[in-house]
């Protein structure tokens, strides 16, 4: 009688201590990995945007701007987001006016541009500097974990699901380009 005593308050111990620690496992899954914790201002909203939403999920982040060469990449960023964002990716506009002073523009203009030309739905954040020693701290970040830097409008990083690897592409290379596809397709399926 005694041993099944026992390993009934074993049984029973062992049971408490598993559902206490779902809820821990859960919270440990769910936490905010340091490169996304960060908030910046939605692009003519006013709220807050904090890329800790994003844990769990592909982010691109793309330094962006109305007036560059390299604006219609917007059509290739809208189409990936449309194309992914249910298989877990997010895309990240950064208006910067870093590089030959091609994003001027209000808030409003910059978000009025974007809908109204390229019909952008991903989101968008306020003007941010990307460049330089007074880069947002988000984009030092990416620099380091990437070693590479932008050099231009519209470099791209993307940033796995746990927010530790980042993989980055020069301003030249579209969003839709082969080595962008499998990158993101491969971070899409790890888990």
């Amino acid at each position: 009688m005694c041993k099944v005593s026992i390993r009934a308050a074993l049984l029973r111990t062992g049971l408490i201590a598993f559902l206490a620690a779902g809820p821990v496992a859960a919270f440990a899954a769910s936490a905010c990995p340091a490169l996304l914790d960060h908030s910046f201002k939605r692009l003519a909203g006013g709220d807050s945007l904090s890329l800790c939403e994003f844990s769990g999920k592909v982010v691109l982040a793309v330094n962006t701007a109305s007036f560059c060469g390299n604006t219609p990449q917007y059509e290739g960023l809208e189409r990936l987001y449309g194309k992914y964002a249910a298989r877990g990716l997010v895309v990240v506009g950064f208006p910067s006016n870093d590089f030959g002073q091609q994003e001027p523009g209000s808030e409003k203009e910059i978000a009025e541009f974007c809908k109204m030309t390229y019909g952008v739905k991903f989101p968008m954040v306020s003007n941010t500097v990307v460049s330089g020693s007074g880069a947002h701290p988000f984009f030092k970040q990416l620099a380091k974990a990437s070693g590479a830097v932008p050099k231009w409008n519209f470099h791209k990083y993307l940033i796995d699901r746990s927010g530790t690897q980042v993989v980055s592409f020069e301003n030249n290379i579209a969003p839709e380009d082969p080595a962008v596809i499998a990158r993101i397709e491969a971070m899409l399926r790890a888990r």
